[in-house]
């Protein structure tokens, strides 16, 4: 909550002015100074300084619970709040789906279906609650220009036809996902300074950002690592409190990169080859997500897309609610489906080791991933 507008706090006026007056916005503001600088810059004594902390602390930070309120408020909420992915044991594994007011990070390399499962994710949103969608809108951040609204309608008629049987209610649901193409990392921060407003107004139910590593990529590309790092942190924290205030889920899918023996860093697709024990030629590469260790705390979800033994699994890497689980799947014309929803136990460096190994992907998916 470090992102919550003083303004939107309904503090003391005296204090609320002179807050404005000196330019403290947010909680972050305020909270990250110490008292001896709160009260130069507030002009006003150690009361006064004390007072505007005790009062923002307030607003900022969530209130308490005690066990037996959340339990209510899961029964209340009917699984405690979750978008279902239709992925039975995937959505077992995670109790119900998608948490809301939380975000969840799909990692993987490039081809292997995690825009097929963000599209759908989006598709099931708009879905009327009879169908076990969320009956609102959805806001797709799409930087790499990958959402394509005819493979969406393709999923829709293969996994729901009676929808298409309904007269106009499929253009209704095309009409309710928002579709934004910012075209580099400042557009991208712009976006999400805008986002609350539009989250609230347009009655949004999901949040997608696909994918959140491409404007690293490309302003490494024009030597500008050093810039890149702080409005990634800040869009990290940006996103973050979005979930929580808006209470929706928030899904972002992450690029991988190849690490060397020499700590050097590449892209999955500069993997290494390697021959199997029939001599044939295999790619094989151990994959590390590409905006590291910072955003795997930060994501309260990760769900690792990865291949190897010839298949294609979505992990579990990270989830309060599970053990590490994974689920070997196909992409079919109606999207992702499970090959079986018992899942396989993961354990020791596998929970968190990302792999693509023996098979090209991209010559797998019908159109993207």
């Amino acid at each position: 909550m470090a992102n919550k507008l003083v303004s939107d706090m309904c503090l003391p006026p005296h204090l609320a002015h002179l807050l404005a007056a000196r330019r403290l916005t947010t909680a972050k503001d305020v909270l990250s100074l110490p008292e001896v600088e709160l009260m130069s810059l507030l002009d006003a004594g150690l009361a006064t300084a004390r007072d505007a902390v005790c009062h923002v602390s307030e607003f900022a930070c969530p209130p308490c619970q005690t066990a037996l309120a959340l339990l209510d408020e899961r029964v209340r909420l009917g699984g405690g709040g979750r978008l279902a992915t239709t992925l039975c044991g995937l959505d077992e594994a995670l109790g119900g789906g998608i948490p809301l007011g939380k975000l969840t990070e799909v990692v993987g390399p490039s081809g292997i279906g995690k825009t097929q499962f963000c599209l759908k994710l989006a598709l099931l949103a708009t879905l009327p609650e009879c169908y076990g969608g969320l009956n609102g809108r959805v806001v797709y951040i799409d930087t790499e220009s990958k959402f394509s609204s005819r493979r969406m309608i393709e999923i829709c008629q293969k996994s729901f036809p009676q929808i298409f049987r309904q007269e106009g209610l499929a253009q209704k649901m095309a009409g309710r996902i928002l579709v934004m193409r910012p075209a580099s990392l400042s557009d991208f921060t712009k976006s999400l300074e805008q986002m609350k407003v539009t989250l609230l107004q347009n009655d949004v139910k999901l949040l997608i950002v696909d994918s959140v590593a491409a404007f690293m990529s490309s302003e490494n590309e024009r030597g500008t690592t050093g810039f890149t790092q702080h409005p990634l942190r800040w869009a990290l924290s940006f996103l973050k409190s979005i979930a929580e205030l808006t209470r929706i889920p928030v899904v972002v899918s992450n690029q991988v990169r190849s690490q060397s023996n020499d700590d050097g860093y590449h892209y999955s697709f500069e993997v290494k080859r390697m021959g199997d024990g029939d001599g044939a030629e295999r790619l094989e590469s151990h994959l590390v997500a590409a905006l590291g260790i910072q955003w795997a705390h930060a994501v309260t979800i990760r769900l690792v897309f990865e291949s190897h033994s010839g298949q294609r699994f979505i992990k579990v890497a990270k989830s309060p609610m599970s053990p590490a689980v994974a689920f070997p799947f196909i992409v079919e014309s109606s999207g992702i489906t499970l090959l079986n929803d018992e899942g396989i136990d993961v354990s020791g460096p596998e929970i968190t080791s990302i792999r693509c190994q023996g098979q090209n992907l991209l010559g797998l998916l019908p159109l993207e991933n």
